[in-house]
């Protein structure tokens, strides 16, 4: 496995791989020919941003059995997904604020996040181990109220797309077989969700088959895969979120719910 990171350092933006607390900076681009440069950085030494700059995040509803079974959802015949403002994008570390224009409920949601390496259009569900560069740690935040407050048109990009609102991270990891992986999310020090990834109505590799024969995938793009049950309000003064994925790492943030002037 291969952890890739993305970084600001001295000014400028630089990516490589990661291990343990040292940076192996990498040269060319992290989605086609790169090279070690040979120099390495301290962790502690740089800003890490978010893994990359997706053209598109694609988030999923209703993908997860356990969660279809407690909300008496039927499980959809194909995948029920909505599209996630780019400007939405944090980097592990941040600090979310409440949106100055929502004063309603503010939920977390920990899930798998398939990053495309490869521009990917009409792929059978056999052919994506080759455009899928790795996976990451997502948080989905989600003004609540705002979903359904129209009945005439639920409201899922609005209420996902607030700045902020989409942290991933803090690395991309490749050689994974998410298969084995099981989701975790820690609100202020508690266990709030543990859930495995094999729970998925429709798996990573068949998430990026279906929806290339809808849009093209490109290097870069964030399928965020859904999440199970456990999905809960963020309700103190300063939230501490943790979304763990062994083998990928731990996202932290923290959603503060004072409202910026």
């Amino acid at each position: 496995m291969t952890k890739w990171v993305r970084f600001r350092a001295n000014g400028a933006i630089g990516f490589g791989t990661i291990a343990q607390s040292d940076i192996a900076v990498h040269d060319g681009e992290m989605f086609g020919a790169n090279k070690p440069t040979g120099q390495t950085l301290q962790l502690g030494d740089v800003e890490l941003l978010a893994p990359c700059a997706p053209a598109k995040i694609i988030g999923l509803w209703n993908n997860f059995h356990a969660l279809a079974a407690k909300l008496n959802q039927s499980v959809p015949p194909e995948p029920l997904y909505f599209l996630k403002a780019t400007t939405s994008v944090a980097a592990h570390g941040a600090v979310v604020d409440r949106p100055a224009s929502y004063d309603g409920k503010v939920v977390y949601e920990g899930e798998l996040g398939v990053v495309i390496g490869k521009e990917c259009r009409g792929v059978s569900e056999a052919d994506t181990a080759s455009h899928i560069f790795g996976y990451t740690c997502v948080n989905d935040i989600t003004a609540a109220d705002i979903l359904n407050r129209d009945p005439s048109f639920p409201q899922w990009s609005r209420a996902k797309s607030f700045d902020g609102f989409g942290p991933f991270g803090p690395a991309i990891v490749t050689g994974l077989d998410p298969a084995t992986l099981s989701i975790r999310t820690i609100l202020n020090g508690a266990e709030r969700q543990n859930y495995p990834v094999a729970d998925m109505i429709f798996s990573p590799a068949r998430l990026v088959s279906l929806i290339s024969r809808d849009m093209t995938l490109e290097p870069g793009d964030l399928i965020c895969c859904g999440t199970s049950v456990g999905v809960g309000v963020m309700k103190e003064p300063v939230n501490s979120v943790t979304i763990a994925i062994e083998g990928i790492g731990e996202l932290h943030n923290e959603f503060r719910q004072t409202v910026k002037a």
